[in-house]
């Protein structure tokens, strides 16, 4: 599939001036997980001082790690609420963009935008609270990350979809579905915690298993937990696929029923 880069380029630009000029760009991807992650630092270093320090590094290296999905996602999904607002997304649409470079584009800019947060919060919390991320493994942390990502634009491309079919009055999807799954990953605690159907539901989170192979890198940095990684990547692969047919569907439905049109009307 062929790519323009100068198309992807200036939507990367649109997402510059929006996040450098939105305060609620900058909250959303910025001061709230700086706040959230400030908070479980506290609560972390509490939990050393009374617990196994192991307990409170994978709480606080999980809730780090939850961000990059949190920040993927939401430049997916509301990056284009943006333009629906300001009533330019049809503007948009009408240009020799693809949906390809479109999604790319948005994919890049939250991407860069996890990495710029988390490489800024993991120098953070290493000053502030001594807790070094890095501990966990290079090759660990790349392949968490790849997994989180590709979850996180699965997730993104079925909120886009579902915008774009029923329009704005299910905006808040775009915010508010992603806190519900969270306690279903077992970001915080192992899956052992949950209630027996639920452990059923996690398992079947591409997160989840990330989160526990976290959790036992904890104790051994150094070794893969290959077979955490292959699930997780398998079922990362058998949802981008389901969720990538899903928004192409989404789109074309709003096509032929003039969705696009109502709106920005």
């Amino acid at each position: 599939m062929s790519m323009n880069l100068n198309r992807i380029k200036g939507i990367l630009i649109q997402e510059f001036f929006i996040t450098l000029r939105s305060f609620e760009v900058i909250s959303d991807i910025i001061i709230f997980p700086g706040t959230t992650l400030i908070l479980f630092g506290l609560l972390a270093t509490y939990l050393a001082g009374i617990t196994n320090i192991t307990v409170a590094y994978s709480l606080l290296m999980g809730m780090l790690l939850w961000h990059i999905i949190t920040i993927v996602q939401y430049s997916i999904s509301v990056g284009s609420l943006w333009n629906i607002w300001s009533r330019n997304l049809s503007n948009m649409l009408i240009t020799p963009i693809s949906l390809f470079e479109y999604i790319c584009a948005y994919t890049f800019s939250g991407i860069l935008k996890a990495i710029i947060m988390i490489t800024s919060s993991a120098f953070l919390i290493k000053i502030v609270f001594h807790f070094n991320i890095f501990d966990l493994g290079i090759a660990n942390l790349g392949l968490y990350t790849f997994n989180l990502i590709l979850f996180a634009i699965s997730f993104g491309m079925v909120m886009l979809g579902l915008i774009f079919r029923y329009g704005t009055r299910i905006q808040a999807f775009a915010w508010g579905i992603l806190p519900i799954v969270q306690p279903l990953t077992s970001v915080l605690y192992p899956v052992s915690v949950l209630p027996g159907p639920l452990q059923t539901i996690a398992y079947l989170m591409p997160p989840t298993y990330v989160f526990e192979a976290l959790r036992a890198n904890v104790l051994n940095p150094h070794i893969i937990q290959w077979n955490l990684f292959t699930i997780s990547l398998g079922e990362n692969i058998i949802y981008f696929a389901l969720a990538t047919w899903f928004f192409i569907a989404m789109f074309n439905q709003s096509k032929n029923l003039g969705q696009f049109a109502r709106l920005e009307g």
